[in-house]
Formats: C-alpha cells, sequence, structure tokens
C-alpha cells in the first residue's frame, strides 16, 4: 500500500494517508483502519484516484461525514474516499440550490430557508453530507430527496462524469440506482420554491425541538438504525419487544429513541452488529416482522 499511495501522491489526487483510523471520521466513533484513505479535492482528482486504484484492482469504498455508517472493527480493506473541502460548497440561483456533496444536509436546509426557499425543511433533521442524501434518497416529514432533485453530477467507476436528472437516478424508498451502479456524487442541485422566510424557520425549529425532545443527539450515535416497514414504525416495534434499553457492551438501545443505537464510550462494531442482530430476532419472533438495517456497513468482517 506505500507503493500505491505513493503512486497516487505523485498523482496529486489529495490527502493520501495509509492506516487512517476510521473511528475519527464516524459519528459512532467506530472503526479501525482504512488500508488507504484518499480526500481529492477536486471532480479530477476523484476521476484520477478511480482510475489508479481500478488500475491496480484495489478495492474502494465512499465515506461521507460517518452518520448513518458502521465501520468493522478490523477496518476496511483497500481504499476509503472521503471528498475533501473544495466539494463543500453551497449556490443559489433563483429556485435552485446547487450544493457539493461533502456540504451537510442539515445545514443546507437551514441556509435555503435562510434564502426564503422552502422544500428542504424536512432535511433539518437527517445527519450526514448531500451526497449521502442523494445515495440513499434520505427523508423524513413525508418527503425526501427524490422529491426535489433536479440532477445529481456523478464520477463512475471508471472515472467518467455524469449529470444525472432525478429521472435517472432510480428512486425507492432510502435507494438510488448509486446502490447498484459505483459511482460517487460530487454535485446535487435541488428545485425549491419560494417561500415565507419565518414560516420556514417556524418549521425548522419544530422538527429540531422534536429531534432535540426524541433522539439521543448529544450522544455518539448513526441515525436510526432500521428503515421502517410499510404501515408501521421500527422504533415502535423495537420499543413494543422491551428492547430499550438493552446493551451488549458499551453500545445500547437508546432509552429516548429505540430505533437509535447509542455509544457509552469505547463500543466496538461487533457489540453494534450484536444488538442488531438481537433486534431482528426479536422482533421476528413476535411480530413475524423482519426489520431491514438502515446504517451502511463497512469493511472487513
Amino acid at each position: 500500500m506505500q507503493q500505491l499511495a505513493a503512486e497516487l501522491e505523485q498523482a496529486q489526487v489529495g490527502d493520501v494517508r495509509v492506516g487512517e483510523p476510521l473511528a475519527k471520521h464516524t459519528t459512532w466513533k467506530i472503526g479501525g483502519p482504512a488500508d488507504l484513505f484518499i480526500v481529492p479535492e477536486t471532480q479530477e482528482e476523484l476521476a484520477t484516484s478511480l482510475r489508479i486504484l481500478n488500475r491496480h484492482g484495489v478495492p474502494w469504498t465512499t465515506l461521507g461525514r460517518g452518520s448513518n455508517t458502521l465501520v468493522s472493527d478490523k477496518g476496511v480493506r483497500g481504499a476509503v474516499i472521503k471528498l475533501g473541502g473544495g466539494f463543500d460548497f453551497v449556490v443559489f440561483d433563483g429556485e435552485t440550490v446547487r450544493a457539493g456533496a461533502s456540504y451537510s444536509f442539515v445545514k443546507l436546509s437551514v441556509v435555503a430557508g435562510k434564502e426564503g426557499l422552502t422544500g428542504l425543511e424536512f432535511a433539518g433533521g437527517i445527519p450526514g453530507s448531500v451526497g449521502g442524501a442523494v445515495y440513499m434518497n434520505a427523508g423524513a416529514h413525508g418527503s425526501d430527496v427524490s422529491c426535489i432533485l433536479k440532477s445529481a453530477d456523478i464520477v463512475w467507476e471508471d472515472g467518467t462524469l455524469e449529470r444525472c436528472g432525478k429521472e435517472e437516478m432510480g428512486f425507492a424508498y432510502r435507494h438510488s440506482k448509486l446502490q447498484e451502479r459505483r459511482g460517487i456524487v460530487t454535485e446535487a442541485s435541488f428545485q425549491l420554491k419560494s417561500g415565507d422566510r419565518k414560516e420556514i424557520a417556524a418549521a425548522l425549529a419544530t422538527y429540531k425541538d422534536r429531534r432535540r425532545r426524541t433522539q439521543p443527539l448529544q450522544m455518539a450515535c448513526a441515525g436510526s438504525v432500521f428503515r421502517n416497514p410499510p404501515n408501521d414504525h421500527a422504533a415502535r416495534l423495537i420499543e413494543a419487544a422491551g428492547l430499550k434499553g438493552a446493551r451488549e457492551g458499551a453500545a445500547e438501545v437508546s432509552l429516548l429513541h429505540a430505533n437509535f443505537i447509542v455509544n457509552h464510550g469505547g463500543a466496538k462494531a461487533e457489540d453494534v452488529l450484536t444488538l442488531i442482530h438481537r433486534v431482528q430476532s426479536t422482533v421476528e419472533d413476535r411480530y413475524g416482522i423482519r426489520l431491514v438495517p438502515e446504517v451502511l456497513l463497512m469493511g472487513e468482517r
């Protein structure tokens, strides 16, 4: 990996690190080292990185702002790509907003509201990056990315760049075609509408207060662990199964919100996985419903 790291550095693809601890880059504060950790600052640096990795047959994965992700205690073999500050931007043009993939999705909802633009209020409670939100078709409060996306710029695995319109993204519940075809979102454009700044601010404040009261955001966590099954809520099923407060090591099913697992300090990925499997088996045994994890599992098992 040292030789490959040297080649990447010579190609000037951004910051390149060997053996970077990924616990530093996840909201769960969990994760072993990445063989290679690459932080490109431009689309061309990203495309060059992918071409070099593919030429050497080195597997790669991406990491956004580190929410919604559980990294193995053993780390990640191959390369982890995290978009750098060059992708952390926002530009307004009338009722359209263009944001870089590493820009905070929560922050985007706030700045759009201050511009008097409505449509992103649902994002006020969704941690993570714009790129991650597009990848997952993130949503809340009856809306999601597919409702407002205009286009997404994607660098595909072979290093080619494509701008995809909403209709080309294959959106479904917490799904996009990026979960089927390997590529990395670099920026996205959203079509919003003019609205009343006070009403938008009030809606965002309501959502923020609800999150503060009902979610353990002051603790190391990763957002919702399971997808909601049709016509039900994962949190309701988990709580009804008596699993609030269930623990494995320093990992615990939150007493505040049953669809969150919190790290009390020093929890391992295996602790979290054990809890995930316990929740799945208990809920399935009692209610016949198999909960599907929403968090992404990354790394060597």
